[in-house]
């Protein structure tokens, strides 16, 4: 059957296989919006404009990519965007984080890497309407390139984007993982734009350790632990080390905060569960990596791309929060020579707490 022969009934006909393939593929929810992102454009541009992407130089030179998806993939019309629930099961979040021994790594982080199961996914998904509509422009992302993927699920009706920046859905808050098929096919869009929900609600605002929600809906990532910790290739601003406590990679205060996310629901994603100990590992264990270690331990892990120096650096901020001990401060020691400027910066200040921590112990006893 030749395109022009296709008709309205077709193409919503296909839409809707489309919804129902992305459900058998392990998709929760699958919208389709158009490409319009003028409204996106100008927030982009102003949050750009007042610097609050930090480093993160590539989404300054990647804006108009990021803004006009045709740009980026030739004849695009229409985006097919899906999210995927992570949360694992037994997750023990507060119960890590109250413990400042135990490293917190974001939930998003202690299994597998989302980018290649998604990507995967939306793979054998854009096969499939090929199969069906013949050779057509389609193309995956998952978090791999200038894709706007929260303004494009709000726009194909996954959520709202909430006051923490992230898009939140009334039947499973926040955690889960978003992905796009960008395609030329003229399928119709969901218009119905899902009802911002945040109200005068600002646990999110409050909660945020360093107060990196700036306003609500507004985010300086220069500020945010997940910047800090994974984005940021340099030293951590010392104002902050303190306020990280032991968020080693990441953060999920916001999420907790989140009244929505009591209806959060725990992946089925055997992929996202957590891997060597990652969600309830001791932070001078994690320390004590060698290279070789970390290399093999983040094998197929987002983890994997802060590298080792800045999982040190990270490690040494954790260290350096924790209560006094003996061991951590031989396990400082041993690395205050290591080899990079950047962990013996990280390395040193932690010496400096603890040290300061272990002279409290000693007046107070």
């Amino acid at each position: 059957m030749m395109m022009q022969t296709k008709n309205d009934t077709y193409w919503y006909t296909l839409a809707q296989q489309i919804k129902q393939w992305g459900r058998e593929l392990g998709f929760q929810h699958v919208g389709i919006t158009d490409t319009d992102l003028s409204i996106a454009k100008t927030q982009l541009s102003t949050w750009l404009e007042l610097g609050y992407h930090g480093e993160m130089s590539y989404m300054e030179r990647h804006a108009e990519l990021r803004t006009h998806p045709e740009l980026l993939v030739p004849d695009t019309i229409r985006v097919i965007m899906v999210r995927m629930n992570y949360l694992p099961p037994n997750a023990a979040i507060k119960h890590t984080l109250r413990d400042k021994n135990k490293a917190y790594i974001s939930r998003y982080a202690v299994g597998g890497d989302y980018h290649k199961l998604i990507r995967k996914r939306l793979a054998k998904l854009a096969d499939k309407i090929i199969a069906e509509v013949g050779p057509h422009s389609i193309r995956a992302f998952a978090d791999s390139a200038p894709v706007m993927e929260k303004p494009l699920a709000v726009k194909a009706g996954l959520g709202w984007q909430g006051k923490n920046t992230l898009v939140l859905n009334q039947e499973a808050g926040s955690w889960f993982f978003l992905g796009a098929l960008y395609t030329s096919l003229p399928l119709p869009i969901d218009s119905d734009v899902v009802k911002d929900e945040c109200g005068t609600c600002s646990a999110c605002m409050k909660i945020c350790p360093t107060q990196a929600i700036i306003a609500p809906y507004v985010l300086d990532a220069r500020r945010c632990i997940s910047y800090l910790t994974i984005e940021l290739r340099t030293s951590i601003p010392e104002e902050f080390r303190p306020l990280i406590s032991n968020r080693v990679y990441g953060c999920d205060d916001c999420q907790l905060a989140c009244p929505w996310n009591r209806f959060a629901k725990i992946t089925d994603e055997k992929q996202f569960h957590p891997r060597h100990d990652l969600d309830s590992s001791s932070i001078i264990e994690l320390f004590n990596w060698t290279e070789a270690e970390f290399d093999k331990n983040t094998e197929g892990s987002p983890i994997r791309r802060i590298g080792y120096e800045c999982w040190l650096r990270n490690m040494a901020v954790g260290l350096g929060n924790a209560p006094y001990s003996d061991e951590i401060v031989a396990a400082l020691n041993a690395r205050k020579e290591y080899g990079s400027e950047l962990v013996q910066e990280h390395v040193l200040w932690a010496l400096q707490e603890q040290t300061r921590r272990g002279m409290l112990r000693v007046g107070s006893s």
